[in-house]
């Protein structure tokens, strides 16, 4: 009896070891975009009316800072747009995994943003846009925003993320800009450096007739408007040019392509609209000239509502990267996922934009699959905490911690069974010896490293002591093993309490010195599944903060 007890125990030991080790906790769920989808490209945080800016191998992704709003009782409102004070700011070099840049504090007006908003004479920052240029040999930053829909403001920088600086005092554009009369609506700005630099802004939208507009009037609204900028991109040249867009609502958007000057624009929903110009979709048309005339040609992307179940408005960005075109747009998916309804609130998007043969832009087919990641992210770098491709329960808050990027950021609100996750990290053959982490915290917890899966395959446990505070930062490091190929990599949070167990920076894996016993040559091994380009960045001061990942051929568009 007892041999084949023995027997048995020695099977069900067998069997126990071919099964990945799992937590003993529930994991949790991710809000809307599901693990292997690439998007919403975020769910930890709103964000509406994007632009996209590509530099040095990496999209940026600026966005209008929604926010939810709740009645006395907790319960959801529908968005005011109250919250669109700031903008939001996010940036990837494979298109799923996102590093989370904090909010810009652009309206400083009657001590918006806790008095720390950067324009002070403006209420509020709507529909972003960014470029960046050249000017004296050195790249500067420019970003645009709409003080409600009354004006549009300007910031510049020296880097993408800042930090921003208001160089005029005041608006660049407002109605009594030279041919800006008859916008109704002046907002939702575009801005486009032609290849001789000379830049362009774009703005505008709105129906006249106020209440009771005539057909006429919604069919042929001519308020959007093209602008001159001068070489110093914050002021402007002559007079601004109307664009006779068909049924314009509002949503300017610009790009080029072979030569043609693409404006695009969310189509109105008023009146009676032929079939070529449908309602809430982002409509067309071609110039060979940045300031126009442009000629109606068509419609490339439909209605939020028509792909995710929730409508409302119609805002996009067409970009180039790494030689393919896409559209970012949002639409009210988080929200949605969260409250069963959007509400108003919106969360970005990107999928690929295919341009015909003939110079025509094919449909966009908008979905929660996306793009596929474009390059494999490199564990042996740095990686901001904040870099995430999927979350399960996270926030993220401006950290005090050292050596991060301008407005660095944590993941905090960390609780028993949260975790986040990044796509195609390449361990290589020779594969990861140690996991290192920098953390605060006051109470302590674990964080598991897991492949593939919130259960998947455990190579190391993190422990993480009490540092004396939740932003008193320690580098922490453990062993791990097994770590090698490419996988999905989730860092899964234990601990007991229902506060906030700890916060966290950045994170980076070792690389093993042998490989099946040979020695291992950091200067010369190539074993890394897929070759990564290093793109390293620095603070205000020049110093690094950071190495990203950048697909071999990204290039600057």
């Amino acid at each position: 009896m007892s041999k084949k007890c023995s027997l048995f125990l020695l099977v069900l030991a067998l069997v126990l070891s071919c099964i990945p080790e799992m937590s003993a906790f529930a994991a949790s769920n991710t809000i809307a975009k599901q693990v292997g989808n690439s998007n919403p490209l975020i769910d930890h945080h709103l964000g509406a009316d994007p632009f996209a800016l590509t530099y040095n191998g990496r999209v940026y992704i600026y966005m209008s800072s929604d926010d939810y709003e709740y009645n006395s009782d907790g319960t959801i409102k529908d968005n005011s747009f109250a919250n669109l004070k700031s903008v939001f700011v996010i940036s990837s070099a494979d298109m799923v995994n996102w590093t989370d840049h904090g909010a810009i504090p652009v309206a400083g007006a009657n001590g918006a943003n806790g008095g720390q908003g950067i324009a002070k004479w403006a209420g509020a920052s709507w529909a972003p846009a960014a470029t960046v240029k050249n000017i004296n040999g050195k790249d500067k930053f420019f970003l645009y925003f709409a003080n409600s829909a009354g004006g549009i403001g300007v910031l510049t920088a020296d880097s993408p993320i800042g930090p921003w600086r208001d160089p005029l005092g005041k608006a660049l554009v407002t109605t009594s800009t030279p041919g800006m009369s008859g916008v109704v609506w002046l907002f939702d700005p575009a801005v486009f450096v032609d290849d001789d630099g000379t830049g362009y802004l774009y703005a505008g939208g709105g129906i006249p007739g106020g209440s009771n507009p005539t057909q006429e009037q919604r069919a042929n609204p001519k308020t959007a408007r093209v602008l001159k900028l001068g070489a110093d991109m914050t002021s402007i040249i002559g007079s601004a040019s109307t664009i006779d867009a068909p049924f314009m609502f509002e949503d300017s958007g610009i790009h080029k392509y072979n030569g043609k000057y693409y404006y695009s624009y969310c189509i109105n929903f008023s009146g009676t609209h032929p079939a070529d110009k449908p309602s809430g979709e982002i409509g067309y048309m071609t110039s060979s000239s940045p300031m126009g005339p442009f000629t109606y040609a068509g419609h490339f992307l439909k209605n939020p509502g028509s792909f995710f179940r929730a409508g409302g408005n119609n805002h996009h960005s067409v970009f180039k990267f790494n030689n393919e075109w896409y559209v970012v747009y949002h639409a009210q998916t988080v929200s949605l996922a969260r409250y069963g309804a959007g509400k108003g609130y919106r969360s970005p998007h990107i999928n690929k934009l295919v341009h015909r043969a003939d110079g025509t832009i094919q449909e966009v087919a908008a979905n929660y699959t996306g793009v596929s990641q474009l390059a494999n992210l490199n564990p042996y770098n740095r990686v901001e905490a904040e870099t995430l491709a999927w979350n399960g329960g996270i926030l993220t808050e401006k950290s005090s911690a050292a050596g991060g990027p301008v407005n660095n950021q944590n993941v905090t609100s960390i609780q028993n069974g949260d975790w986040i996750a990044v796509g195609n990290a390449d361990f290589g053959k020779s594969g990861a010896k140690t996991f290192k982490a920098n953390v605060a915290s006051a109470a302590g917890g674990k964080i598991e490293v897991r492949l593939d899966s919130v259960t998947g395959k455990l190579v190391g446990t993190l422990t993480v002591p009490s540092t004396g505070g939740a932003q008193s930062w320690r580098e922490i490091e453990t062993a791990v093993s097994g770590a090698t190929g490419v996988h999905n990599v989730f860092f899964v949070f234990t601990g007991t309490g229902t506060g906030n167990l700890f916060n966290f920076d950045y994170w980076k894996f070792t690389q093993n010195n042998t490989i099946t016993g040979t020695t291992y040559n950091a200067e010369t091994d190539t074993t890394l599944t897929n070759s990564v380009v290093e793109a390293t960045y620095s603070d205000d001061s020049g110093t690094p903060y950071a190495n990203f990942n950048a697909s071999p051929d990204a290039a600057v568009e």
